[in-house]
């Protein structure tokens, strides 16, 4: 029941923040996750397990509202889903201990590069040929497999830097994540009733934290527009880039063993 509520609460502050800002919900509770000894390949499985809930949710939003550029919609899907199939084949089949300080690495450069961009301020225009976007999901979406989170701040803000207008980015590429979560657990559970993915034993001892994010990210999902309007976006950024930095710091600090497991 601990574990329940407190990564209902960790769901919550994820959700709130990726509704804000078009990422992060994978990223923050993939890195508590870590935080708690939870081995990669169970920690990107148990996120994208409950964000086949909140994305779904967050893209009804999202169409609902039209924040949604339909023509960059389908590369980047399609991009997504083999890059995230790959990633997710390519965790599943390796020793959890020799990923993790990759893992940690990126979680910590992923930091850095969203405070950084909290500094930028680019001015919207189109993306143009839209098979441009393709390959950037490939990328988002292999980054994300990996690293149980990463496709909102890798794709979310080359978007932006490219200067795609930011709510139709978000929207989109809030969007697309459904079918890219939808196809990293697929893959996932395809790794598991073949035998591929050696650390599945495990999945069953952290249901409670997967039970945990989907509830709270649910819970927070309709509150998510609130706070894009009430906090300042650049504040939020800045938080959240603070926040996976100290998250990566932790999670160093178990590596070398200064702080027990």
């Amino acid at each position: 029941m601990e574990d329940f509520l407190l990564f209902l609460l960790v769901g919550m502050l994820a959700q709130l923040v990726d509704g804000s800002l078009g990422m992060a919900y994978g990223a923050i509770s993939s890195s508590v996750l870590l935080a708690f000894g939870v081995p990669p390949a169970t920690a990107s499985a148990s996120v994208h397990a409950a964000e086949v809930f909140t994305t779904g949710a967050s893209a009804g939003s999202h169409i609902w509202h039209r924040n949604v550029e339909w023509r960059l919609f389908v590369p980047i899907a399609i991009g997504g889903v083999i890059g995230g199939v790959g990633g997710a084949y390519f965790l599943s089949g390796v020793d959890g201990d020799l990923i993790k300080p990759y893992i940690v690495a990126y979680l910590a450069i992923m930091g850095v590069y969203i405070l950084w961009r909290a500094t930028r301020d680019l001015r919207p225009r189109r993306i143009s040929p839209r098979w441009l976007v393709a390959p950037l999901g490939v990328v988002g979406g292999f980054f994300d497999a990996i690293g149980g989170g990463g496709w909102g701040p890798t794709v979310s803000s080359a978007m932006v830097g490219a200067g795609q207008e930011p709510r139709r980015a978000i929207g989109t590429v809030n969007s697309a994540e459904f079918i890219l979560t939808s196809a990293i657990s697929a893959t996932f559970l395809w790794a598991l009733l073949t035998g591929h993915w050696q650390e599945a034993e495990g999945l069953n001892n952290h249901l409670a934290a997967v039970a945990g994010l989907v509830v709270g990210g649910l819970l927070a999902a309709p509150f998510a527009g609130l706070v894009v309007k009430k906090v300042p976006q650049r504040v939020l950024t800045y938080a959240v880039g603070g926040l996976l930095i100290v998250l990566a710091g932790f999670q160093g600090l178990q590596l070398a063993g200064v702080v027990g497991r």
